[in-house]
């Protein structure tokens, strides 16, 4: 039982996240590289091994304002499961297995690497409990996972696809905390579990979602129909894959808002609907990334 107890403190289920980590190989046009995916999936698993050890940070600080939600009850130092010198000693292996491994990457990781983690404890300490600046801080994290796999392979990524990464991260940030909100109806509960949930109305969460979704998708667009795109993957088809980003932001903001899931990484492990169009969308846009410069000469002979 303490064996699980253990693995579950470290939420092996949230290093899903750290697949943002390989976006610049496909971005990049370096699928084919083998050398770029070994750097890359190294950095991935650095960025698991720090996202644990500040998972389990962020637990026992909240060990007690999570007895206060109904599943995060159930984690293993709020429920008594762990105990808190135990957490301890797993945070200080995870963090030494990450500096064991970062020696493997370019010193150019580091120092992101180093600012993921300050980010990651300060969020932990007090940001938190700041309104708007803990979903900023959630974003930010994503962003500085992406540019870890970028510097890892030395690749030069459009600004518009971090633009895009981090305004979708704030979507999803705003989902979730919308999510919480429906959660957990009673106020004072509320509060003792996250303080900025009193802040957070419905009504606020409602517009900070829309906006957010709205950048992340024109983002989108703009990456796709720029020069630099269209020069790298010889097509602008990119752009076609819309409908399909659409879709799965639509659905994961109604989810969230029905309430359906208590965390955005439950969405997308459980949602069939969002991994059936997600998984779409990976195989369109791989095909126009890699393929559409020869659909596009295609298409030309053929009609023209």
């Amino acid at each position: 039982m303490q064996v699980r107890a253990i693995i579950r403190l470290a939420r092996p289920g949230h290093w899903i996240k750290n697949l943002i980590v390989l976006l610049p190989v496909v971005f990049a046009l370096q699928i084919h590289n083998v050398d770029a995916w070994a750097k890359a999936f190294t950095a991935a698993i650095v960025f698991c091994l720090v996202s644990s050890f500040t998972y389990i940070l962020n637990d026992i600080k909240d060990r007690r304002s999570d007895l206060a939600h109904p599943t995060k009850k159930n984690r293993p130092l709020a429920s008594g499961q762990l105990s808190v010198k135990t957490a301890v000693i797993e945070a200080v292996i995870f963090l030494l297995l990450a500096a064991i491994v970062t020696q493997k990457l370019s010193l150019l990781v580091v120092p992101i690497i180093l600012a993921y983690i300050f980010l990651q404890l300060s969020y932990t300490m007090f940001l938190k409990d700041r309104v708007l600046v803990d979903v900023i801080c959630i974003a930010l994290g994503f962003v500085f996972r992406a540019a870890g796999g970028a510097v890892a392979i030395k690749a030069i990524i459009s600004p518009w696809l971090f633009i895009g990464i981090f305004t979708i991260c704030l979507f999803m940030g705003f989902c979730k905390r919308y999510s919480e909100v429906v959660t957990i109806s009673d106020k004072k509960l509320a509060e003792s579990h996250r303080p900025t949930l009193v802040r957070y109305t419905p009504d606020l969460l409602m517009h900070l979602i829309t906006l957010s979704a709205g950048i992340a998708v024109t983002a989108f667009l703009f990456y796709g129909l720029s020069e630099r795109t269209v020069a790298q993957f010889g097509t602008n088809y990119f752009i076609y894959t819309l409908p399909l980003v659409v879709y799965a932001v639509f659905r994961f903001a109604m989810l969230s808002m029905e309430g359906t899931y208590s965390d955005p990484t439950d969405l997308i492990l459980h949602d069939r609907p969002f991994q059936t169009v997600t998984s779409m969308w990976v195989i369109a846009a791989m095909y126009i990334i890699y393929w559409g410069k020869d659909l596009l000469h295609w298409i030309h002979r053929t009609y023209y």
